[in-house]
């Protein structure tokens, strides 16, 4: 099928070519989308025999404001993005809907505070294994990019080494949470 275009009679196109045209730069678009989020110091606190929970944490930065709306990896059942927040004097975690990362700024998930909560857990995580993690974001345009990032576990004696740099952790190894 061709159709004329009303500016220029002289010329027929066809919707054909017209997204053969257009599907270089759609692709480019697409990766630069998906180049804008970085983060970098990941790692996931390894577990002992029976624990069924850990965290993950990581800083975020993206140049262009996004949320992180969900995250998974195939060692859990359940991967949540949950806050730790004063309720009274009591220091609760809380999942939450998508956690904004405002543009140009740095978002540090962190023992403490935001973090990643890996729920339901397949099998133990030693120190030293590296944990997939595929994180998803969205725009203000509500279009969606992952990110896959590789996780090093630590074990409990290194996190705590970790924490004590800088983040207290709160919340103990994550295994006797309450939500």
């Amino acid at each position: 099928m061709n159709f004329r275009s009303s500016t220029s009679a002289s010329r027929p196109f066809s919707i054909a070519s017209l997204a053969r045209a257009a599907l270089p730069a759609l692709l480019l678009c697409a990766g630069l989308a998906q180049a804008q989020v970085v983060v970098t110091g990941q790692w996931v606190r390894a577990t002992v025999a029976q624990q069924k929970a850990t965290g993950a944490f990581m800083q975020i930065k993206s140049p262009t404001a996004v949320k992180l709306v969900s995250v998974s990896t195939p060692v859990a059942e359940v991967a949540e993005v949950h806050e730790m927040a004063m309720d009274g004097s009591v220091m609760r975690m809380r999942p939450v809907s998508a956690l904004d990362i405002p543009a140009g700024q740095t978002v540090e998930l962190k023992p403490g505070g935001y973090h990643v909560m890996l729920m339901k857990l397949k099998a133990p995580i030693a120190d030293g294994e590296t944990v997939p993690l595929t994180l998803v974001f969205e725009g203000a345009d509500k279009m969606r990019m992952s990110v896959q990032v590789q996780a090093a576990a630590r074990s409990p004696a290194a996190a705590a080494a970790a924490a004590s740099e800088g983040a207290k952790d709160m919340h103990g190894g994550h295994g006797d949470h309450k939500h």
